[in-house]
């Protein structure tokens, strides 16, 4: 009788079996090839790759703020920025849109129309002016030094508040406008802080420091130069005027011409100081200008006093009786004063 062979197993087949009801399917991230998201155009937000890894550094030097150490540092070279960072700010644009005016009141004596017939008046706008124009003198004189500190090699400045002309954003306020500011109501004489912010071991030279110390003060006198030329044709020789606008243009004359006058005395604070201290590497330099502060202070606390505040007054009348056409000048910056001293 014939031996029966074993029954034979059902060949297998690559042909997966049909899928039961409710069970999971097979996970498509898995069956997907290795290299399908190993794209270099491929990232995520965080700066790492889809896959998890950080992305290869694409080959040749770092950016240039790599090197430089972030906007603003000095790598010998001008740091990566714009023409905007040397735009006037808006709110220097605006700070002249008020001035002018104010100027147009002070013009038009407003505020005589305003109040009723026979009615004593203390005008009020006038010295609104006079501080306006004094402000946008501060940003001018503080504009120049920044700027020739720029050209010198003090690249550090590049988009700041002084370069952009917004005084109410300096670094020293205090000491850049409120002081200044109050210079002029109680001396009734121009005097500016001092230029702290300047890096002045960044300028190479003892020419270029000298050059940034004196910017401000040539500034200042350009200004001045411009007031006196402007009121000498407003009033001509042989005429006078109690004009609110033109007194308010020659005091502000006056402030300039004081504040470039004074700033070149060799004290620490005031611009002369570093005239000097370019001539000089002495320990002591450093540790003047940390204190300048003090020295700009002490500087108006004597010409404050009346003997030498009086001397300075008559010393700059008579520079103007010698270099301006109208003798009348000196009275009509001293009516300006008289309008923004309205309390004394």
């Amino acid at each position: 009788m014939p031996t029966p062979e074993p029954s034979q197993k059902a060949e297998t087949t690559d042909v997966p079996e049909p899928e039961r009801v409710g069970a999971p399917g097979p996970d498509p991230w898995e069956q997907m090839p290795e290299d399908a998201l190993n794209r270099p155009d491929l990232g995520d937000a965080s700066g790492t790759g889809t896959d998890g890894r950080d992305p290869v550094e694409p080959d040749g030097p770092p950016p240039a703020d790599d090197v430089d150490g972030g906007p603003g540092e000095d790598s010998g070279r001008a740091p990566a920025g714009s023409w905007a960072d040397f735009l006037p700010s808006p709110v220097f644009v605006l700070l002249l849109g008020l001035t002018g005016f104010a100027g147009w009141l002070s013009w038009r004596a407003v505020e005589l129309d305003w109040a009723a017939d026979d009615t004593n008046v203390t005008p009020l706008v006038p010295p609104l002016l006079i501080l306006l124009g004094w402000i946008v003198s501060l940003a001018v004189h503080e504009f120049a030094h920044a700027l020739t500190a720029y050209l010198a090699g003090d690249r550090s400045l590049r988009g700041s508040a002084y370069l952009r002309l917004n005084p109410f954003a300096y670094r020293q306020a205090f000491a850049g406008l409120v002081l200044p500011s109050a210079y002029l109501g109680l001396g009734a004489f121009g005097l500016t802080g001092p230029p702290t912010y300047v890096d002045w071991d960044r300028i190479p030279s003892r020419g270029r420091r000298v050059l940034v110390a004196l910017a401000g003060p040539l500034a200042s006198l350009l200004l001045a130069a411009a007031l006196a030329a402007a009121v000498s044709v407003l009033v001509p020789p042989g005429n006078d005027t109690t004009n609110w606008a033109i007194s308010a243009m020659a005091f502000l004359c006056f402030a300039n011409l004081t504040a470039a006058l004074v700033n070149l005395l060799p004290v620490p604070g005031l611009d002369g100081f570093e005239v000097l201290a370019a001539w000089t590497r002495g320990a002591w330099v450093p540790t003047a200008r940390v204190n300048a502060l003090f020295g700009s202070v002490a500087v108006f606390a004597v010409l404050w006093f009346p003997g030498l505040n009086d001397a300075l007054v008559n010393q700059v009348y008579a520079l103007f009786d010698l270099l301006l056409p109208n003798p009348v000048f000196a009275g009509v910056a001293f009516y300006g004063e008289l309008l923004l001293r309205f309390w004394a």
